[in-house]
């Protein structure tokens, strides 16, 4: 509530500003560009810009002054407006990339001994079952839906090849199972699936690399908050998928739209 608060004091700042702006120099700046254009057209021509200026402010009307002022004012406080909805535009990116910096710059070892937690979560493949030995497209359902959790509430990170104990368990056995067997073959995998099931869009908010922990490959995804909800296409039916504590989970229609309100509530300026 503080922070609408402030953004509306700040917006209607601007407005003022760009208002008095807009009578103390558009209006004067208007009336020497009719100068330059129409001084020689006039009966009595001014002898310079600024006597021009002068006699229209002395022979002009309260009537004839205020409708114009007033016009200026809206012109102003419209282009405040603007810069107020950029310099917004550019504080959110602004934000978005001291958060990226701040996670890639994270020391891994160090993030997975603090275990799993609302912004962090492990999984041990992509889509290797471990106990069955075979590939398992229940289990990138499983990656996916974390994912989304991830997106639909603070963002955060998912490291694959690493269990929910923190062993190093690596991404060899994924990368057996791809045409390409490699980490550009799991990366490109990886968006693919993103694709199908949560949307291109999808793609954008996640971004991946590959570190050795134990010079074993593991797969680190730092995943952004989504700015609109992500659903997960499962069939025919769109979960919505939320990251709460150390887990994921999937929200029933009343949970769904008492996320969203919040989610509205508590945006970025």
């Amino acid at each position: 509530m503080k922070r609408h608060l402030q953004r509306h004091r700040s917006m209607l700042a601007q407005l003022a500003i760009g208002a008095i702006l807009g009578v103390l120099f558009l209006h004067p700046l208007t009336t020497l560009v009719f100068y330059f254009e129409f001084n020689d057209m006039l009966v009595k021509p001014s002898a310079n810009a600024w006597s021009f200026l002068a006699n229209r402010l002395q022979v002009s009307t309260f009537q004839e002054l205020v409708p114009m002022s007033a016009v200026f004012a809206v012109l102003g406080a419209g282009l405040g407006l603007v810069i107020f909805l950029y310099n917004r535009v550019i504080e959110t990116e602004q934000r978005r990339v001291r958060w990226l910096e701040h996670e890639l710059n994270a020391h891994l070892p160090s993030l997975i001994a603090t275990g799993e937690n609302e912004r962090l979560e492990f999984k041990s493949t992509l889509r290797w079952n471990l106990r069955e030995k075979r590939s398992d497209k229940a289990l990138e359902k499983v990656v996916v839906k974390s994912l989304a959790g991830l997106m639909n509430h603070r963002g955060g990170s998912l490291v694959i090849g690493v269990s929910d104990t923190g062993e190093i368990v690596g991404i060899d056995a994924d990368c057996q199972t791809l045409k390409h067997k490699n980490a550009d073959g799991f990366e490109r995998a990886l968006m693919d699936l993103v694709r199908s099931a949560l949307g291109a869009h999808a793609c954008a908010l996640i971004h991946c690399q590959f570190p050795l922990l134990d010079e074993t490959p593991v797969c680190w995804l730092v995943v952004e908050q989504a700015k609109t909800p992500v659903f997960v296409q499962d069939g025919k039916v769109a979960r919505y998928m939320v990251r709460t504590g150390n887990s994921t989970r999937e929200l029933d229609a009343r949970e769904v739209h008492a996320h969203l309100a919040q989610r509205g509530s508590n945006a970025a300026p």
